[in-house]
């Protein structure tokens, strides 16, 4: 399986061609009750270390895949599909990596590349080098849409939250062509420790045993 295999696979990483993007859209005209909950949102994201929870991914196409995923911030993620899919995700030290037990073959994506990445930033700050498009407020939820504000092409993100208490419960990536991979959580858990085994990035290849890391 090649890079593009790997990446078409998990769409919600992946980036296109800058010059295929299309004019970034505009920034957001905050009001006062804007800039309150995107300051409400950066702490509860900057206070938000670890969680669990069991993941529904809908692909632009709209094939489901379920699995489970951790989060560690800053930088750390593990996003594992239940069988029978062979594949896993683990980002850290920069990268996203992705392997494919099944083919025993491993490919990666620098993690400032990815709109997902975004979510794994520490002291994550919704302005400057991000630039927000929209908060949509409905009873109950929260939305905001954002993307990197020099780089409009590795598409964007949009994040959803509960409200009152602030919760994260879904996010979608859109790549350039406004093509969506949304994933919705549930039975979250935050506040848990994990061994740092899962967020190991080695090569299996050529690591002897490097396979148990990606059980």
């Amino acid at each position: 399986m090649n890079r593009r295999t790997l990446l078409a696979a998990l769409p919600f990483l992946a980036t296109v061609p800058r010059a295929r993007a299309e004019t970034a859209p505009p920034p957001a005209v905050l009001t006062a009750q804007d800039k309150a909950d995107l300051a409400r949102i950066e702490a509860y994201l900057d206070g938000l270390h670890t969680l669990k929870a069991r993941f529904l991914q809908i692909a632009p196409d709209g094939a489901a895949s379920q699995g489970t995923t951790w989060l560690e911030r800053p930088g750390r993620m593990r996003f594992q599909y239940d069988p029978p899919s062979p594949l896993l995700l683990v980002a850290g030290h920069g990268l996203f990596v992705f392997y494919d037990r099944q083919l025993k073959q491993i490919s990666n994506i620098p993690l400032g590349q990815t709109p997902l990445g975004l979510l794994l930033r520490e002291n994550l700050r919704l302005s400057g080098d991000l630039t927000v498009t929209e908060v949509f407020r409905q009873p109950g939820e929260i939305q905001v849409s954002l993307y990197r504000t020099g780089s409009p092409g590795d598409g964007s993100l949009q994040l959803v939250f509960a409200d009152k208490p602030l919760a994260l419960r879904q996010w979608s990536v859109f790549d350039a062509q406004r093509l969506e991979t949304r994933v919705s959580l549930f039975s979250i858990e935050t506040g848990g420790t994990f061994d740092q085994d899962m967020f190991a990035l080695v090569d299996p290849r050529v690591v002897p045993g490097g396979d148990k890391y990606y059980q």
